[in-house]
């Protein structure tokens, strides 16, 4: 909580400014100390194999993936071609 409650006035107090900095910063700190942690300890990483397996995965699909795409456009280019040809 960033106050205290006065029961009696239900007034609340608010902690002095400078306290609330220095909570704050702690608070970073532990995020940071929370995130290596994370990485470094719970985190399963890929060996090399298996990143190196789906790295050619990706890139096969990704050429696959480019060269339909450049089909369909020189059929569409000539579907076109043609069309216009028709019309003029």
């Amino acid at each position: 909580s960033i106050g205290l409650q006065n029961r009696g006035s239900w007034v609340r107090v608010l902690l002095p400014v400078q306290e609330r900095k220095k909570d704050m910063f702690k608070r970073f700190i532990n995020y940071c100390k929370e995130c290596y942690n994370e990485l470094a300890h719970k985190t399963t990483w890929p060996t090399y194999k298996e990143l190196s397996h789906t790295a050619v995965v990706v890139l096969s699909a990704s050429l696959i993936i480019a060269l339909v795409v450049f089909l369909m456009d020189v059929v569409f280019k000539n579907f076109m071609l043609f069309i216009y040809q028709l019309l003029s």
